[in-house]
């Protein structure tokens, strides 16, 4: 039989995981093989940039969304896990679970927001597009599948070996000078609620204090974290601050940043993984392709 696109894998891959335990994406991989009597042409063939097997990027796809949508999540890096609302839809009798399933939860139809997905309803080419929207939604997902992961390696990692992410991340952005400086003015402090402080250009002229919190992504910055991180600035006499997560900020503590005198920049998990996709922090390429147009300068003919 073909191999079956990612969105009939997705019901399968929660009956895989309906005992509770966690379970290796690679385990997932080879139970489609065998869930769908794959043929070992049908195993190794792979996509067209060669990186991987159909049947084990598709998987990947539908472990992605499925974790959107809190169906799954991943304990610890490589594995997933089913949620209680994961083995609630189990326990419907449910005959499909696809994208369209899955826009009632509103985890889900937030990741499609921030994906920038509009009338989308398959993966990557969706018919509805030009070659050049397809292109670019299919670069999208890819990128969102990357900081998802980006994500996970970060949480997973030391608290000693996030200060030094964060701080070549910031260098990196073009503050503090080098690495080096700044790698030694962001030793911990234990001062109450700054965790470091880093010049804001090479000169010095100015200062940045830094505040970082490796967080599981459920848990919410709240207000009163905020509202600790904007005195110790006040106690230093300081007038910026950054404070970066792992996880996420609440509206409440948002709205104060927002409303104090002093300059706060917040940066949540999705900033953070979006930042170190585009300045090459604990990522590299992986593939270059080229989009070309006529040159019509080339072919202009001079009287």
């Amino acid at each position: 039989m073909a191999i079956p696109d990612y969105e009939s894998l997705m019901l399968p891959l929660l009956e895989f995981l309906m005992d509770g335990q966690a379970k290796s994406i690679h385990d997932a991989t080879q139970y489609m093989v065998d869930r769908f009597k794959l043929t070992e042409d049908e195993i190794n063939e792979r996509i067209p940039s060669g990186q991987s097997t159909y049947i084990k990027n598709r998987t990947g796809w539908a472990r992605t969304y499925l974790k959107k949508a809190g169906l799954l999540n991943s304990p610890k890096r490589g594995f997933v896990q089913i949620t209680e609302r994961g083995k609630e839809a189990i326990s419907a009798g449910l005959e499909k679970v696809d994208r369209k399933y899955l826009e009632q939860f509103p985890e889900f139809t937030e990741f499609q927001k921030r994906s920038n997905k509009k009338d989308e309803k398959n993966i990557p080419f969706s018919g509805k597009e030009t070659p050049e929207e397809t292109i670019e939604s299919s670069y999208q997902e890819l990128r969102s599948q990357l900081a998802d992961e980006l994500l996970d390696q970060v949480r997973s990692c030391s608290p000693e070996f996030f200060e030094r992410m964060v701080v070549e991340l910031i260098v990196t952005m073009g503050y503090g000078g080098s690495f080096r400086d700044a790698a030694q003015a962001t030793q911990r402090s234990h001062d109450g609620g700054i965790d470091g402080v880093i010049k804001e250009d090479r000169l010095g002229l100015d200062t940045i204090y830094i505040q970082a919190k490796k967080w599981d992504e459920s848990r919410s910055i709240q207000r009163p974290e905020i509202q600790k991180f904007a005195g110790a600035l006040q106690g230093v006499r300081a007038r910026k601050g950054i404070f970066i997560t792992t996880s996420f900020f609440s509206s409440g503590a948002i709205e104060f940043a927002n409303s104090i005198e002093s300059k706060i920049v917040l940066l949540d998990a999705d900033q953070l993984a979006q930042h170190m996709i585009d300045f090459g922090i604990g990522v590299s390429t992986h593939q270059i392709y080229e989009l070309k147009r006529i040159d019509t300068d080339y072919f202009g003919e001079e009287d």
